[in-house]
């Protein structure tokens, strides 16, 4: 008998070891096959039939959004893809399924972009006020991780596990590990942003030099991405800006900026480091919704008598 959760523990070590995976993909398909694991009542794989995923994705839909059963789906199928592979079950009952369902689009959500100006220029005076050198060299930092978010669009687990080797400020160019471990590099165009980034590696030279992460706190190891939400969330309350910005929505405005200045978007794709075009497309709609309203206020025709 082939047992389905010994089963499943050895897909996991084989998408480890393997496939290489990262450590986020692997623990989100061991959540979602321990799920389906604990959920269903048969525990040897050849008698898991269509039926049966059949029931388990119904319960899935009434408990979780379009887009979490999808994933967990996709995680299912690529169980059973290795069931195959390793010749652990005769037929596929996911070849006999036809899961089709309209998954709605949610329009990634943007920072307008006088207030990316105003929470930079916050920073910016927050270092030049302050009465500490602790609270200077923070400033510095935190100017820092903002510039290149919004410079590069890079994700905020790309900006926390960038390595000290990986940025070229003479260069003016970063190499950064994506998901799947895909490698692009990326260009930084301003100016600002090159000299500050230099500052900041100068001042933080001996921390960068002991734990070779090019972002630290102040007690040397790298940076953590909730340490970067609560300093954006810092400096948001201190600009008054009544919004809930994270790190995702920088990388959204970086995209959708630069489609609206007319950039190709298989340029952007290459500099969102997406594998598919599709995935790009969505800022297409969020430059359409900009356009819709472009065209009902700016349009001469609103001033029209007639």
């Amino acid at each position: 008998m082939n047992d389905l959760q010994p089963q499943i523990n050895s897909y996991l070590h084989y998408c480890q070891f393997q496939k290489r995976l990262d450590a986020k993909t692997l623990k989100a398909y061991k959540i979602d096959l321990t799920q389906f694991s604990e959920q269903i009542e048969i525990s040897d794989i050849q008698e898991i039939s269509p039926v049966l995923l059949e029931n388990f994705i119904a319960g899935l839909h009434q408990k979780y959004k379009p887009k979490t059963v999808k994933r967990k789906i996709a995680s299912i199928k690529a169980l059973f893809h290795y069931f195959e592979y390793k010749e652990l079950i005769d037929r596929n009952p996911f070849s006999r399924l036809q899961i089709k369902f309209r998954e709605p689009v949610i329009l990634p959500k943007t920072i307008p972009l006088h207030m990316i100006e105003k929470i930079l220029m916050t920073i910016y005076a927050y270092r030049n006020e302050a009465k500490t050198d602790y609270q200077r060299r923070n400033a510095l930092r935190d100017a820092a991780v903002i510039e290149l978010l919004f410079a590069t669009g890079m994700r905020i687990s790309e900006l926390c596990s960038l390595k000290a080797i990986d940025i070229n400020l003479y260069d003016r160019t970063i190499l950064i590990y994506g998901k799947g471990a895909k490698e692009r590099r990326l260009q930084i165009g301003n100016d600002d942003v090159i000299q500050i980034l230099e500052e900041y590696r100068s001042n933080y030279e001996y921390e960068i030099s002991h734990c070779h992460y090019f972002f630290v706190n102040q007690s040397g190891n790298a940076l953590s991405d909730q340490a970067v939400r609560r300093m954006i969330n810092k400096y948001t309350a201190l600009a008054a800006i009544d919004l809930h910005i994270t790190p995702h929505m920088f990388r959204h405005t970086f995209a959708t900026s630069l489609l609206e200045a007319d950039v190709d978007i298989r340029y952007i794709q290459e500099m969102l480091g997406h594998s598919s075009i599709n995935v790009t497309e969505i800022y297409t709609h969020v430059a359409l919704a900009k356009q819709r309203d472009i065209l009902t206020t700016k349009h001469p025709r609103k001033d029209f008598c007639v």
